[in-house]
């Protein structure tokens, strides 16, 4: 990928490695990924492939259902449905390009709510709760079963990070105690099976980078997902067999002053040889407590230097990119570094 490469490493060793040695080499690992790629595919995760299996088939069986239906589960609290062409990503990066049509996916938003989290004095706007369809085809079973393996796998992964940073033990405990956890299963709802006539207006998720902490996908085999290299070209990435692809978001760009990596990405419509082919995803975002201020790490800001980003609360961070991604409004809340990539992309 001249150059270009997003790593696979096994974390096993971090599961249940007795020898320091070998458990130590996994965070060097994701250090070194978060600084030049941004992204990175895990294995050893110890997530049963029996529960993707599941995932997947539920997947189908919901969107295959009629339009009309998955529409009466739409919500404006970011859960539910979403229909194709509904938002258009591009703009939470402060990107206008008029000429564009909205991204052409679908999907299902699940999210935490304010009953995970009892005690705790949380508005109901943060965390709504979710909307459902009848679960006849174990929809919501499937759906539930990997938000909350991908809980656990979150926990485990920010232990990692804080030690891959050099942070002490539980660094990132306080930002995560009533964290606002996003799954959305995504769908590329092209007619599948037809011919069709692809231009380059035609997106399926538009140039974007992840809003909260990081991100964990699950993907099928089909192409689609590109990220963007350090020469600003776009490259095709698909997940090695049994592998969960991790990226990082906005908000541990900030904390780390940009020494880790918040990479622009994108999915192009699953089209080979002018035929659509079904293609599916589930993200899981990490976006961390609603109220927790982010701010450079001091040891991260060289000496003599100002932090490249002010301090911000989550909340308000992903807001300002839901605003934009959602509302169709070009977000300008300090973007110039994000939009600047994108407009120098080759496309």
């Amino acid at each position: 990928m001249n150059g270009f490469d997003i790593p696979t490493i096994d974390i096993s060793p971090y599961l249940d490695d007795a020898n320091p040695n070998r458990k130590a080499v996994v965070p060097r690992k994701i250090d070194a990924a978060a600084r030049t790629v941004g992204f990175v595919q895990i294995v050893g995760h110890g997530v049963a492939s029996g529960l993707s299996d599941q995932l997947a088939d539920a997947m189908d069986k919901f969107f295959s259902r009629d339009i009309e239906y998955k529409k009466m589960l739409q919500s404006p609290t970011n859960r539910g449905y979403t229909p194709p062409k509904s938002e258009r990503l591009a703009l939470s990066l402060g990107v206008d390009k008029a000429h564009r049509l909205n991204d052409f996916f679908e999907a299902f938003n699940v999210g935490s709510t304010r009953a995970d989290y009892p005690g705790a004095d949380l508005d109901s706007k943060d965390y709504p709760e979710n909307a459902w369809p009848n679960d006849s085809d174990g929809f919501r079973a499937a759906a539930e079963a990997w938000f909350s393996q991908m809980t656990v796998t979150s926990t485990l992964l920010m232990q990692i990070f804080a030690n891959a940073l050099s942070l002490e033990p539980g660094y990132f405990d306080p930002y995560l105690d009533h964290s606002r956890y996003i799954l959305r299963l995504n769908n590329y709802a092209l007619p599948v099976g037809e011919k069709v006539t692809v231009d380059n207006d035609l997106i399926g998720v538009g140039e974007h980078t992840d809003f909260g902490i990081f991100t964990i996908l699950w993907a099928d085999d089909v192409k689609g997902l590109q990220v963007l290299g350090p020469d600003h070209t776009w490259r095709d990435v698909s997940p090695a067999p049994g592998a969960l692809l991790i990226n990082f978001g906005d908000a541990m760009a900030r904390w780390t002053n940009d020494t880790w990596r918040s990479t622009l990405h994108r999915v192009k419509p699953p089209i080979i040889d002018n035929v659509v082919r079904r293609r599916r995803s589930a993200a899981f975002f990490t976006g961390g407590n609603v109220d927790a201020v982010i701010a450079p790490l001091p040891s991260l800001v060289p000496a003599g230097t100002s932090p490249l980003y002010p301090p911000i609360t989550i909340g308000q961070h992903i807001n300002h990119k839901l605003r934009g991604a959602q509302e169709l409004v070009v977000n300008t809340d300090g973007t110039d570094r994000e939009s600047s990539r994108a407009l120098a992309a080759n496309d």
